[in-house]
């Protein structure tokens, strides 16, 4: 899980890397490994090879929300859940996320929660319109493939949200 604010631990790059791993019984002898698989699947390794023993929270927000990935996926997880991940970075580093979610596509489910429906139309195959009705029950609108639903939508309020209408 991949929260909206980054959720770095107090604790170095190296050692937010290795926590599940370590917890979920890997041999010590991997984890350099897995540091380095894990920081590479999200364009860090070059960038932080040299300073693994710097505190994570030193980085850039932007490099912390993809430690925050990489840490997701040190556990090589089956889904990647991410919940409005680029709504606290500047566009460069939304930018950066959002190729990542584009590469990370082909080996990982990836479950978005986005108010940003061009950041929905880029990144996503299939897309869920949900709301909280007025006696605070969730409900699911509408599901189709993301082009589909941006095109034609097929429910009046998803349509009346992705003009814009509301929300």
């Amino acid at each position: 899980m991949v929260f909206q604010k980054p959720n770095v631990f107090p604790m170095s790059i190296h050692d937010n890397i290795i926590i599940g791993p370590k917890h979920h019984g890997k041999d010590k002898k991997d984890l350099g490994e897995i540091v380095e698989r894990s920081l590479s699947q999200v364009a860090l390794w070059d960038e932080l090879k040299d300073i693994l023993n710097k505190p994570g929270l030193d980085l850039a927000t932007g490099q912390q929300q993809r430690l925050c990935i990489a840490r997701a996926l040190a556990v090589e997880p089956e889904v990647l859940l991410m919940d409005e991940s680029c709504s606290a970075l500047d566009p460069e580093s939304t930018m950066k996320i959002e190729e990542l979610m584009q590469d990370l596509s082909e080996k990982y489910t990836i479950v978005i929660v986005t108010h940003n429906m061009e950041q929905a139309a880029r990144v996503s195959d299939m897309s869920a319109f949900m709301m909280i009705d007025e006696n605070r029950v969730g409900r699911l609108h509408e599901y189709s493939e993301t082009s589909q639903m941006f095109i034609s939508p097929k429910d009046k309020l998803t349509e009346d949200y992705i003009t814009g209408r509301f929300g």
